[in-house]
């Protein structure tokens, strides 16, 4: 678009201005034009309910914590782990014992210096402050402070995980002046790029943060404004992109489209698996599944192909198993180990009991409606009810912690093989609440603890247990639809649903 001499740039001036009134300003709103974007504007589908930083989460969740609060570890958009907080960091012999050498010219948004006591002081609140991510840290005995900027995380058994785990939420430091108080839940208080801008903020609509003053790396620092716009309804998240409120959100396949229409630019890549988690494998509250043939019959009444070329329009990959092909953990001998056959699934129904019929209820999740659709209808096919309750609300992960559910459809990351096995598989893991184990099972697990560089391998018997024992039943891995504007580049995270916040930066 081209614009005449003063007329034009006057009115140009004057939709900034009305865009700046309207929206809280996207990149470059306000921006002289030529000039590089001083505002980033992102629109996510969840606040953040406390900024305790043992209190932050995975995915699309982490994100707005990475704002404020900086990370031991870096973890870069190709998943290489970097120096941050920690300059060098390394195993003894046992790879029992990780010592971390630590940045000595760090302080905190409240003047607190970062040290070896802050550090150590982060990680014993994150290991009880009982965060939806406690398990992240399950491996540490305790930590020992060497001298000033150098300590020990002492483990209970070798954690192939641990450098990615601090490099994620367990690795989030907050000044210890502030850690334990209410006021931290409200407003974070971390040595990361920006900080709160609390009187801007509005809960469970914005959060706007500035660029805070003598950050030590300024090449993490590239806006002087940023604010998440909290959008929970997939339209919404649409309208906000193509109409410029927002330079960049997460989407799908079918919403794309029009953000496509719209000249809006595509970061892809294959993260999450959809599925159903199959939580109560005992029968704790509901008997019928803690019959693995009545899980199994779940698995075969999917059409995965169809499913995902009608509902996600071929964008991802059918499977059966939770562990991704970059995981290590991943076989080409489970990806259709269980094939459509309602008859099949007919069959295992009635040798289980139930012939007459299986009830499940699940809750429902705003973006998932029509997946859950298609599932409840190819459930039905074959005798089971698939009953769906009111959507899942911003207490969820407490919500699947207290087992208010017995199965959930859902969105979950395939990461390297300790992390999804701390994630979903382990009797500390949040998608495991009802605490199912099996010795069998606990020996493959502490294989892979110990496995070293084998770890992604011997994880493949992890693997084909929970997949021959239907504790899921996965329906495809999908394609992460990231959309963005053209003022913005926008670099993908691998294993991310939503880029970290380092991968933003103005386009020239």
């Amino acid at each position: 678009m081209k614009f005449g001499p003063k007329a034009a740039a006057a009115a140009l001036i004057l939709s900034a201005s009305l865009a700046l009134t309207a929206c809280g300003g996207g990149a470059g709103a306000g921006a002289a034009a030529g000039s590089a974007a001083t505002a980033l504007t992102l629109g996510t589908i969840q606040d953040v309910r406390s900024w305790d930083p043992a209190q932050a989460h995975v995915g699309h969740l982490l994100q707005p914590y990475q704002a404020v609060y900086d990370t031991l570890i870096l973890r870069e958009p190709d998943g290489k782990l970097s120096p941050m907080l920690a300059t060098d960091w390394k195993y003894n012999a046992g790879n029992t014992k990780l010592t971390l050498d630590l940045r000595t010219d760090v302080t905190f948004s409240d003047g607190a210096k970062f040290d070896a006591a802050a550090a150590k002081a982060n990680i014993d609140h994150f290991k009880t402050a009982n965060g939806p991510q406690m398990a992240q840290l399950a491996s540490v005995k305790d930590v020992t402070v060497v001298d000033a900027d150098t300590i020990d995380i002492n483990l209970t058994t070798p954690d192939p995980a641990l450098e990615y785990f601090l490099s994620q939420a367990a690795g989030l430091m907050g000044s210890p002046k502030a850690l334990g108080t209410d006021g931290i839940k409200t407003e974070p208080v971390g040595s990361g790029p920006y900080v709160m801008d609390k009187a801007a903020s509005v809960k469970d609509s914005q959060t706007v943060f500035t660029a805070r003053k003598d950050y030590w790396n300024k090449d993490l620092q590239k806006y002087q404004k940023l604010t998440f716009k909290i959008l929970t309804d997939i339209t919404a998240r649409t309208n906000a992109l193509v109409s410029g409120q927002v330079d960049a959100t997460i989407l799908d396949p079918k919403t794309g489209k029009q953000a496509e229409g719209a000249k809006m630019q595509l970061a892809a890549n294959e993260v999450d698996w959809q599925g159903l988690i199959l939580m109560d494998r005992d029968g704790t509250k509901n008997p019928a599944l803690q019959n693995v043939k009545v899980r199994q019959a779940i698995n075969y009444a999917f059409d995965r192909k169809t499913i995902l070329d009608q509902v996600m329009l071929g964008q991802g990959t059918p499977t059966s198993q939770p562990f991704g092909k970059a995981s290590g953990a991943w076989t080409p001998d489970l990806e259709n180990y269980y094939s459509y056959d309602p008859g099949k699934a007919k069959q295992l129904l009635k040798e289980a009991g139930y012939e007459n019929g299986v009830t499940l209820e699940i809750p429902g999740i705003p973006d998932f409606q029509t997946q859950i659709s298609v599932v409840q209808q190819q459930l039905a096919d074959v005798g089971i009810t698939l009953k769906v309750g009111a959507a899942l609300t911003n207490t969820f992960t407490s919500d699947v912690a207290a087992r208010k559910y017995t199965t959930m459809y859902f969105s979950l990351f395939q990461g390297q093989p300790t992390v999804a096995i701390n994630q979903i598989i382990s009797t500390k893991a949040l998608y495991n609440p009802f605490k199912n184990a099996a010795p069998e099972l606990d020996a493959k697990i502490d294989a892979v603890r110990n496995g070293g560089a084998d770890a992604g391998k011997l994880a493949q018997e992890v693997n084909k247990y929970v997949v021959e024992q239907a504790w899921f039943a996965p329906l495809f891995r999908v394609n992460q639809m990231y959309y963005h504007n053209a003022k913005v580049n926008v670099t993908p995270q691998t294993q991310q649903a939503v880029p970290s916040i380092y991968n933003y930066s103005p386009a020239k």
